[in-house]
């Protein structure tokens, strides 16, 4: 988990297009994370940003 979200913004961004899947950034009770959207299954409501490599 980062504590930096302009950081984890930017790897969220990084790990979509690297592994060309959908991406969640997330804000836990530690910080932020990412993980895969089909992997996420915490609180919507935490949710910051999705992030598709595939969107415009």
């Amino acid at each position: 988990m980062s504590k930096n979200l302009t950081l984890a913004q930017n790897h969220a961004w990084n790990l979509a297009k690297t592994l060309m899947v959908c991406v969640v950034l997330f804000r836990g009770e530690n910080g932020f994370g990412v993980l895969p959207s089909d992997e996420f299954d915490g609180d919507a409501g935490s949710i910051i940003h999705e992030y598709d490599p595939f969107g415009v």
